[in-house]
């Protein structure tokens, strides 16, 4: 008598057939298998590493610099992999609120249009890569009745460069000399008329807000699978190859606007050595 009691209650515990073959919730809770031997959860789970605090009162000098990146060197080849290009972490992080982008237009109050001051909406930041196309409208005879400007389809192998701000201080409270990102900008090309005016950044973005998405996307590197770096690393650490196009002056001069031709690469060069100069000069040996 008990064994049969027993045999009722599996027979009314065992699942149902699934005669439709379809999906059942407990079938897709299921967690993936890891691909490889170990899960990479170093940088998934990884934290930002505050800077150390300065006081204006311990700035001895300040120099503000601007200085491009082209994805196209062979050094930064790792910003433009298509496994982690610096440009989806960026527009992927904006699109779903983690980022804020603010609007590169130059205003009377901000006329470089690199102060942070206007917070371009996500809806917005697409539009500022595709170029605008006419897409044709119909009724529902199949006749055309007319047509509406809008933004074609982003090619993210388009974006070859990446504009960066940062601020070099010397903080004689810690003795350190030292680069601070401010603001990171993918660039555009511009054209009018069937002219090619350049390029210039689509938006911007706070390097420190970026900090906190940028430490838990890893980057790969052609040598090494597990270097365990994060994009945050390698912008704290410099691995990138880079020349300034304008420093802080009284006549808000880039570059460009008072050197041509190979001289601005002279005059960048110049710059940089400036800033190195400083720094050995503060120490007697």
């Amino acid at each position: 008598m008990f064994g049969a009691f027993c045999l009722f209650a599996l027979l009314a515990n065992a699942q149902k057939p699934n005669f439709n073959n379809s999906v059942t919730p407990e079938a897709e809770e299921v967690e993936r298998p890891v691909d490889g031997y170990f899960k990479q959860v170093n940088i998934e789970n990884a934290k930002v590493t505050p800077y150390a605090n300065v006081r204006d009162v311990d700035v001895m000098f300040s120099k503000r610099v601007w200085r491009e990146i082209d994805l196209r060197e062979r050094m930064n080849h790792v910003y433009a992999s298509p496994k982690a290009r610096l440009i989806d972490v960026i527009m992927e992080a904006v699109l779903a609120g983690e980022l804020t982008a603010y609007d590169a237009v130059s205003t009377k109050s901000d006329p470089n249009g690199d102060a942070f001051g206007t917070i371009l909406p996500a809806g917005q930041v697409m539009a500022k890569f595709a170029d605008s196309v006419v897409v044709p409208e119909f009724n529902d005879m199949g006749e055309e009745i007319g047509s509406h400007m809008a933004s074609g389809e982003f090619n993210p192998d388009s974006i070859t460069k990446f504009q960066i701000k940062e601020d070099w201080i010397f903080d004689k409270q810690r003795s350190v000399f030292e680069p601070r990102i401010i603001g990171i900008a993918p660039m555009v090309k511009i054209k009018a008329a069937d002219q090619d005016l350049g390029e210039q950044p689509a938006f911007w973005i706070y390097y420190p807000e970026a900090r906190h998405v940028f430490v838990t996307k890893a980057v790969t590197t052609p040598n090494n699978d597990a270097t365990g770096l994060s994009y945050d690393d390698i912008f704290m650490k410099r691995l990138f190859s880079s020349y300034i196009v304008k420093e802080s002056n009284p006549d808000d001069l880039r570059i460009k606007d008072y050197s041509s031709g190979v001289d601005r690469l002279y005059e960048s060069e110049r710059v940089k050595k400036e800033l190195m100069n400083y720094e050995h000069d503060l120490w007697s040996y």
